[in-house]
């Protein structure tokens, strides 16, 4: 035997005597490796001029006009606490670059900062507590930022106007298997770096049952930037009920309430309600229909009513690939959408409606 065969050989032997290896190749084991790439075009009748459709701030998906894209593109790893755990998952694609605009710009925060991240938490878990730190899904609303475990492809102005992520502690305390009650301390409403002093509350009571499930959701915080009160209250219930084998219902109902300085509280509110038909293991059908009332402009930018109905038809032909064909329709009571480019004779016309057709494919690993 040679020298380096001796050599490899001894330290092979060290290695498989020591408990630190067992240990280290029983995490290795347990580590999940998750991703998936979710790609679609999007056509807007309105052809509007600056090629984006929604309002600022808003479009995680189907953001951009008679293009096809990438939305999100996920790559992520995570250890189910046993005791502890962690989670990172990290993404790119036009869905992302919406997510993280909000992000104020300070020293070692801001959207360049964070562009990247959907999650980045560590997680210890004993008995019915499960404590978790860093950045995680918010615990706020019906729709997820993964576009394969929703109903429909586009959002709702309900999930776009609330948070997709958030930034602080999660404790998660389950009664039993169906009853559950979650507190979170956090930066903020959907940002990481925090633009003021104060943080902010949020709680979770939840029931998941056989056939429904239900959840209380609550935020109060400080939305002032810098030294300015801006305490803001909201609150968020969402409920599922699979009716029959094949029918399943959902509804959600938002109302919020943000103090001014200088003038009255600003309040928004919102509710909307989806239809799922299985219509064959493979395919299945959604229907959506929402109300968003703004009142003073404080969430979507402008004093308004919007409205949308949206037809989805979703496509499995395997267990990791997701396919869907939806048709949407939004109506707001102001002109706010974009509307084609008018030439050299000036910018384009806003106007209050939009009709939308998008194709999106989904495939995760």
């Amino acid at each position: 035997m040679s020298a380096p065969e001796l050599a490899s050989s001894l330290i092979q032997l060290l290695l498989s005597q020591a408990p630190e290896a067992t240990s280290s190749s029983s995490v290795r084991s347990q580590l999940q490796v998750e991703g998936g790439v979710d790609a679609y075009y999007g056509y807007n009748f309105n052809r509007p001029g600056s090629d984006v459709n929604f309002l600022p701030g808003t479009g995680t998906t189907a953001r951009r006009h008679n293009e096809i894209t990438v939305n999100l593109g996920s790559l992520g790893v995570s250890l189910e606490p046993e005791p502890v755990g962690f989670h990172v998952l990290l993404g790119f694609g036009t869905g992302m670059d919406v997510l993280h605009r909000a992000e104020p710009e300070e020293d070692a925060t801001g959207p360049d900062v964070w562009r990247y991240v959907q999650k980045a938490s560590l997680s210890f878990e004993q008995g019915p507590l499960t404590l978790e730190a860093g950045i995680y899904p918010s615990h706020i609303g019906l729709e997820s930022f993964q576009s394969q475990l929703n109903w429909t492809y586009t959002r709702s102005w309900m999930g776009e106007f609330s948070p997709y992520y958030q930034a602080g502690l999660k404790g998660t305390w389950r009664f039993d298997e169906r009853w559950s009650a979650q507190l979170h301390l956090l930066n903020g409403w959907q940002t990481i770096g925090d633009n003021n002093g104060g943080k902010a509350l949020g709680t979770q009571v939840a029931y998941a049952g056989d056939r429904l499930s239900a959840a209380f959701n609550t935020f109060v915080g400080n939305e002032g930037s810098g030294d300015a009160e801006a305490l803001r209250l909201f609150a968020d219930t969402v409920v599922t009920l699979k009716a029959t084998g094949t029918v399943s219902l959902s509804a959600t109902a938002d109302v919020g309430r943000q103090a001014r300085p200088g003038t009255s509280a600003a309040l928004w509110y919102a509710a909307g309600a989806n239809v799922r038909v299985q219509l064959a293991p493979p395919v299945a059908v959604t229907a959506r229909a929402e109300v968003y009332r703004d009142r003073d402009g404080l969430i979507s930018g402008t004093a308004q009513t919007l409205a949308e109905g949206t037809l989805t038809l979703e496509v499995k032909p395997a267990e990791h690939l997701t396919l869907k064909a939806e048709a949407r329709h939004d109506h707001s009571t102001q002109n706010v959408f974009d509307g084609p480019t008018r030439g050299d004779d000036g910018p384009p016309l806003p106007r209050s409606t939009q009709t939308l057709v998008v194709v999106g494919a989904t495939a995760t690993f």
